[in-house]
């Protein structure tokens, strides 16, 4: 597999210009002849498709859900970043940049975090101009605060609802493409195979989740911007909805997978309560700039924590980490939390918990002010959990949430398929072994927005037109294979829910490579994975039949590919001898920091589909820190 990440050259400051001015043009006139697909409709998706309508190419975006205001970018809470140093408290681009790819642990691409911190600014002018309610001050300039892995504020946010804000102002954009008739829409639309045509992408093939329907659509490049694959955990904090099948699929189909071990795990969940539970809910990382997070100094200590002195407590967070606190990034934060918990000082009966305590705050700043910051995530966390955490503190404990792993992008974001580009967490470009909070919703809109309106037309400029139609035989064979799949799922006929199967490769996947991870472990799973997809091929039962909505064929499908996948995230963990950010393999660490080998692992894992029951190719693509260099990560 060639990696060419065709990063520019020169300066890293002038890098971005110099590849907009090099970039091949497509002329007005022009762009109304090409035809672009845009699989996902959540903040990449839909302002990708908002901006290529806008410039005059033809645009289909497609979406499982009824609309794009259900996509998972809703549940991003706490903020978006951005170095507008509106505080005068020492932000820049350059400090952004810095943050990124320190927080990241030395494992993300130079060029493309400094042109995300660049972009930064822009994305910020751009929400406010679709109306996206950003919180203000007194004085009704536009309001920050911290998130963790920085010591500035430069955070913008709408009280606890973020995300949904900026989808409803991309989601603004996009509409009115739609009703301009620039921007088709297909909603209750999965996609299920890409149709590679020459060596290019030219189409997908769809299922109608309403009709059953199989469906090709050509064009003449494809954009999936279809989210993470933090779901092959079974429990986590994403949406039950996300899933691999769209990245998989192009996997499959040649597209190289990058750092597939690289999960998030944050710090801020509600613990896990009981085997009824279907997913997690989150609390925004915000809250962590007015909580303080704690847990008794004793072991096995089942005393109400307002009947637990100061004295008695153990804020080890600000105790461990004084220069950030509280703030601390979300991997090392979480696994803070594990370590006090595997001391035996965790809450709960479970003992797999920490506390979140607003005491101190509401003491110094009131009640009404941490209700106006913090309000709809303290009443979400109530309905939960039946517990007021303006009276007592809120219990937390960390959960899989973010990916950063996923398919292989150059400096234009086109994959190793030419013609398939990937936006968002979908991509594997920005955030290295650990995303620092409030920049998933950063990368998403400035892939979006800024980054693929220019450098997919240097790829379609050296294109004709509509070359491609959906007669071409490629795309009735990649439709029959799906067909042919779909009947087979259907046929099993077997006694164990696909639900059952999901939960069985979660516990694996959470017990032998979650927040920690170890060769012995890894190796079980490698083994016990294998066992159970080729048990789920056997004893599957999937209800209901193909033409017609069938929710269990859905999810039969995405487990599938989380089945496949999950092995492949496995064997990536096992092959990172070192300890980087999300990845934490207990043989490297230096007293529960992360040790990284630099000399041997200074790159990104590209692996490489061989094909059906062949060992997939481990290709590298080296890093290179020329302006950030190489040092221990430490927030002490």
């Amino acid at each position: 597999m060639k990696l060419d990440s065709k990063i520019p050259g020169g300066p890293i400051q002038e890098k971005w210009d110099a590849r907009k001015f090099e970039t091949k043009l497509v002329n007005p006139a022009n762009k109304r002849k090409y035809k672009v697909l845009v699989v996902g409709s959540g903040l990449a998706g839909a302002s990708a498709a908002a901006s290529l309508a806008e410039l005059g190419y033809q645009v289909e975006c497609f979406c499982f859900q009824d609309s794009p205001r259900r996509a998972h970018s809703i549940a991003a809470q706490g903020g978006i970043n951005a170095a507008k140093n509106y505080r005068n408290d020492g932000d820049s681009v350059w400090r952004l940049f810095y943050d990124t790819v320190k927080g990241g642990d030395f494992r993300a691409r130079e060029a493309n975090v400094y042109r995300l911190a660049q972009l930064s600014v822009n994305i910020i002018d751009q929400a406010v101009a679709q109306g996206v309610p950003f919180a203000r001050d007194y004085g009704g300039l536009l309001d920050n605060r911290s998130f963790g892995g920085a010591q500035v504020s430069r955070t913008f946010y709408a009280r606890g609802q973020t995300g949904q804000q900026l989808l409803l102002g991309a989601y603004a954009a996009l509409s009115r493409q739609i009703g301009l008739g620039a921007v088709k829409m297909f909603p209750r639309t999965e996609m299920l195979d890409v149709v590679v045509v020459d060596g290019h992408a030219k189409g997908i093939v769809v299922r109608d989740l309403v009709t059953g329907e199989i469906r090709s659509h050509a064009g003449d490049a494809v954009v999936l911007a279809t989210g993470g694959y933090g779901n092959v955990f079974y429990l986590s904090t994403n949406a039950k909805g996300c899933n691999v099948t769209a990245t998989w699929r192009a996997y499959k189909r040649g597209a190289g997978f990058a750092n597939p071990c690289y999960t998030q795990i944050h710090p801020t969940c509600i613990p896990v309560s009981g085997d009824h539970q279907s997913k997690l809910t989150l609390m925004s990382e915000s809250l962590r700039n007015d909580g303080r997070v704690w847990v008794s100094k004793k072991q096995g200590d089942k005393r109400k924590p307002a009947d637990i002195p100061d004295a008695e407590r153990d804020y080890y967070l600000e105790r461990k980490y004084p220069s950030f606190g509280n703030l601390a990034p979300r991997d090392i934060a979480s696994r803070a939390a594990k370590q006090v918990c595997d001391e035996g000082r965790g809450i709960g009966d479970t003992g797999l918990g920490v506390y979140l305590d607003f005491r101190d705050s509401i003491q110094r700043l009131g009640k009404d002010a941490i209700a106006a910051r913090y309000g709809n995530l303290f009443h979400m966390y109530a309905k939960i959990t039946a517990e007021d955490p303006y009276s007592q503190p809120m219990r937390i404990f960390p959960a899989v949430h973010y990916t950063m792993g996923g398919l292989w992008v150059d400096y234009d974001l086109m994959s190793t398929i030419p013609g398939l580009f990937v936006l968002g967490e979908a991509n594997f470009s920005d955030h290295g072994a650990n995303r620092l909070g409030a920049s998933a919703l950063m990368q998403g809109l400035a892939d979006g927005y800024f980054v693929i309106p220019y450098t997919i037309a240097g790829y379609l400029a050296g294109q004709k037109a509509g070359a491609v139609k959906p007669d071409h035989p490629q795309f009735g064979k990649v439709a029959g294979e799906v067909a042919a799949m779909t009947k087979r799922f259907l046929s099993i006929n077997g006694k164990r829910t696909v639900d059952d199967f999901h939960k069985a490769l979660g516990r694996i996947m959470w017990g032998k490579c979650g927040m920690a991870r170890n060769e012995k472990g890894l190796g079980e799973a490698l083994r016990e994975i294998p066992a159970l997809r080729e048990e789920f091929w056997k004893d599957v039962k999937v209800l209901g039949g193909d033409l017609s909505l069938n929710q269990s064929l859905e999810k039969a499908g995405r487990v599938a590919d989380f089945l496949e996948f999950g092995e492949l995230l496995c064997r990536d963990a096992l092959e990172r001898r070192e300890s980087c950010g999300g990845h934490f393999r207990e043989e490297w660490q230096d007293d529960g920091e992360a040790r990284r080998d630099d000399e041997n692992f200074c790159h990104a894992a590209v692996w490489e589909y061989a094909g059906e029951g062949k060992a997939p190719v481990r290709n590298v693509e080296p890093l290179e820190f020329e302006n950030v260099h190489l040092a221990v990560r430490s927030y002490k």
